[in-house]
C-alpha cells in the first residue's frame, strides 16, 4: 500500500473568510472522490483547528501502488479539487510511502 500525505500552508494575507471558504469546499471535494476515481483506497481532508500552526489543511490517503497515486494526481476531477485552493495556497508539502499490509 502506498500512503500519500500533503500539507498545505495558507497565504497569511488572504482574509480569513475566504481561506475558511476555500477550505471547506476543498475538503468537500476531495472527499467526494472516491465515487469518481476507484483507485482511491482511503481519503480524509483534515482543517487545523490550531490557527497557531504552520500548516492549515492535512489531506491523508491509501492507495495500492504510486502509479495509482499518479493517476489520481492527473484526473481532472483531482485537478479541479485543487483549483479551489489555489488562490489561497502559500505553499505544500508532500510524501509518499509504501507500508506492507498485515
Amino acid at each position: 500500500m502506498v500512503k500519500h500525505i500533503v500539507l498545505f500552508k495558507l497565504k497569511d494575507e488572504a482574509p480569513a473568510d475566504k481561506k475558511l471558504a476555500a477550505m471547506k469546499d476543498f475538503k468537500n471535494a476531495i472527499e467526494a472522490l472516491p465515487a469518481k476515481i476507484s483507485v482511491i483506497r482511503k481519503i480524509e481532508v483534515g482543517l487545523n483547528m490550531n490557527p497557531a500552526e504552520t500548516w492549515s489543511i492535512a489531506l491523508y490517503s491509501e492507495f495500492d501502488t504510486l502509479d495509482d497515486v499518479k493517476f489520481y494526481a492527473t484526473h481532472p476531477d483531482h485537478v479541479a479539487a485543487g483549483k479551489l485552493i489555489a488562490e489561497v495556497k502559500e505553499s505544500r508539502a508532500c510524501v509518499d510511502y509504501e507500508t506492507i499490509d498485515n
